[in-house]
């Protein structure tokens, strides 16, 4: 079973280096703490573990100063060394049976659902919180399975009482509508990252989920 009780997060960064289009990527993770982040992953696809690594230790040394929880996408090895908050997994990463038998019995653990059968499997049943991966299409991630909108999103709350992160696409005009059909949070990449003023952005976006 899922460990981590309570979900209390609304407003989910995912961040890359490459994500903040040359912007120093740790002056945009503060900055978007400061507008109303409430959790942060880091997700570096094309990094090498080591570098990973050493952009995990320089983000985690920000989300401790604020108490912000650190999830780090996928690198088991990343995730241990720096001990972050959780890990992220989607259906080719390690499983999440696996992990909460190895090094991750007592961190939160994520995973992308891109199937309506995978509610029904274990994997979902030992993670804390499922990433409904995406709502709409984006850029941002080229290997989508299901683009699930939200009459998909809607679906998948009445299967499951298990906290819903919404992403894909989600930005200022359409995340009130994502959170009324049933996402508890809200994660974005673009919206914040490549935005002029990330900390107005979040700032906006946290105002939007709490109307």
């Amino acid at each position: 079973m899922s460990l981590i009780k309570s979900f209390p997060y609304q407003l989910y960064l995912v961040i890359s280096e490459a994500d903040c289009k040359g912007r120093n990527f740790l002056e945009v993770a503060e900055q978007s703490i400061l507008g109303g982040v409430d959790i942060i992953q880091l997700r570096e696809k094309n990094s090498s573990d080591q570098v990973f690594l050493e952009k995990a230790i320089r983000l985690k040394e920000i989300t401790d100063k604020y108490g912000i929880p650190l999830i780090i996408n996928d690198n088991t090895f990343v995730a241990k060394e720096v001990d972050a908050f959780g890990i992220h997994v989607g259906n080719s990463d390690t499983q999440p049976t696996v992990l909460r038998e190895n090094s991750f019995q007592n961190k939160m653990i994520g995973y992308s659902i891109e199937y309506l059968e995978q509610l029904e499997n274990e994997e979902t049943i030992v993670s804390d919180y499922l990433g409904i991966s995406p709502v709409f299409r984006t850029d941002t991630k080229t290997d989508t399975v299901t683009e699930w909108g939200l009459e998909g999103l809607m679906k998948i709350r009445k299967l499951t009482e298990k906290p819903l992160v919404a992403i894909g696409n989600i930005h200022l005009k359409n995340a009130r509508a994502v959170m009324d059909v049933g996402a508890d949070c809200i994660a974005v990449v673009s919206e914040i990252c490549s935005a002029e003023n990330p900390q107005k952005a979040a700032f906006n976006l946290k105002n939007e989920i709490n109307k």
